[in-house]
């Protein structure tokens, strides 16, 4: 630890609840609950770990609140330090006043992550670890949940630890043969070390594979709804949910911006992105909608583009269904239960289809089925949750994948004595990084990166 100081921070959620808690955390956690705890019996510090004790909270004289002090000795408990949690009635001026008194009695405010950062200084958890923590505390489904479960219980840290040791067995391999005169190394050397990475290599593809899955389950499926004004984007929207979440309205233009709601497709979260009409107009602020649209298609996971059946067919509607990628997109063709001015036999075969009357729920369900299909090509909806990389997992895992590729490639050039030095570099760099994944190797600016996006309580 390069900190001994002692920090307190509430660690639930501000607002009315049953309880509220606050968590010290350092070598003086325990004097500091002597302080301000008053019980029958032997003081906090007195008393074994893993036990519990009801009394009252005190500042000086005065009685803050009447609750329970959690005792958790190290190096067995979160943080691994000497940890003291209060229990005290939910609501913020009496966390806040429990906090204040932790504060006088000599703790400092506890920075964003600070507890987590501290478990991992302290060896109790690896980094991978601490931001399955968070994902945890931001999960918005069962799928989600169990796969950053899973990542804490060190599954994931598992995998890097196996390829980590991989690159640095064969790293000692290769250095082992510049003892070795040219003329005089095995004839078995090469074939060894190809054989080594051709293991490594499916190891980093298959940690790779999990990126686009992680990225779902973490930040949501992007699914944008597209289309003309009035074809039905806003209905659709508030079908999907079940309820009134757009304005519905038979003026065009009416959706000047972008709205974002949650919802949990087969466990899988998504953000559902309504989007103004795409036409023509000179009208300013409708045309910054319309530009944010067209970006927020670019970036989607998943693009629902609706049309109206029941008006004619024009060129606009033509070049957008130009823009339509195969893969990602489904045309929504609305308002079937009207008369209609054009078939459908005039879409493109390699986007799926769905006949809709939104505004009467009708095709709705063939509409989900459709969304399932196509988020099935991109991820495994039947295989168990399971614990995926993140985005910093995968950018680190691509320049290890481009070092070990740099080694291949020195391997099978002609001079084999200049390949063996230049290619030891290559795998201490992809050591490296590799070794920032889990926090072999860290310094305060890959901390600073991963705690900041904690919370408080964290």
């Amino acid at each position: 630890m390069t900190d001994s100081t002692t920090i307190a921070s509430i660690i639930t959620a501000p607002g009315e609840s049953g309880v509220s808690i606050v968590r010290v955390s350092g070598p003086d956690a325990l004097p500091i609950a002597d302080q301000i705890f008053q019980c029958n019996g032997a003081k906090p510090s007195h008393r074994d770990k893993y036990t519990f004790v009801y009394g009252k909270i005190v500042e000086d004289t005065t009685t803050l609140d009447e609750g329970l002090c959690l005792i958790f000795r190290a190096p067995h408990s979160y943080t691994a330090e000497d940890v003291v949690e209060l229990q005290c009635h939910g609501g913020g001026a009496i966390a806040k006043r429990v906090l204040r008194a932790c504060f006088n009695a000599g703790a400092r405010p506890a920075e964003p992550g600070e507890f987590t950062r501290r478990a991992f200084l302290n060896g109790r958890i690896d980094l991978v670890q601490a931001e399955a923590i968070m994902d945890l505390v931001r999960s918005h489904s069962d799928r989600s949940q169990t796969a950053a479960l899973e990542q804490l219980e060190g599954k994931l840290s598992q995998q890097f630890t196996m390829l980590y040791d991989g690159l640095l067995m064969l790293a000692a391999q290769l250095e082992a043969t510049l003892d070795f005169p040219e003329d005089e190394l095995p004839e078995t050397v090469f074939s060894e070390i190809r054989d080594r990475i051709d293991t490594i290599r499916p190891q980093l593809k298959t940690l790779l594979d999990t990126w686009n899955e992680g990225h779902v389950l973490r930040d949501g499926a992007l699914v944008v709804l597209s289309g003309k004004p009035n074809a039905g984007k806003s209905t659709l929207l508030n079908a999907l949910l079940g309820h009134e979440r757009a304005i519905v309205s038979d003026i065009p233009g009416t959706t000047r911006d972008t709205i974002e709601v949650e919802f949990l497709l087969e466990g899988i979260p998504m953000k559902l992105v309504d989007t103004a009409g795409l036409r023509e107009t000179e009208d300013y602020v409708e045309r910054l909608g319309i530009q944010r649209t067209r970006e927020m298609i670019e970036k989607s996971d998943l693009h629902l583009h609706v049309v109206d059946l029941s008006v004619p067919l024009d060129q606009g509607t033509h070049d957008l269904l130009d823009t339509l990628q195969s893969g990602k997109s489904i045309l929504i063709c609305n308002k079937a239960d009207l008369p209609r001015m054009f078939h459908v036999e005039q879409w493109p075969e390699n986007i799926p289809r769905v006949e809709t009357a939104l505004s009467l729920n009708q095709g709705l369900d063939e509409l989900i089925n459709t969304l399932k299909k196509l988020l099935s090509t991109q991820l495994d909806l039947s295989a168990r949750p399971h614990a995926v990389i993140s985005e910093r997992h995968r950018v680190v895992l691509l320049d290890v994948q481009q070092e070990v590729e740099q080694v291949v490639c020195l391997l099978e050039s002609s001079d084999a004595e200049e390949a063996l030095v230049l290619a030891i570099p290559s795998l201490r760099e992809a050591l490296t990084h590799l070794g920032e994944v889990t926090g072999r190797e860290y310094h305060e600016d890959l901390l600073d990166q991963v705690f900041s996006t904690f919370c408080i309580g964290k």
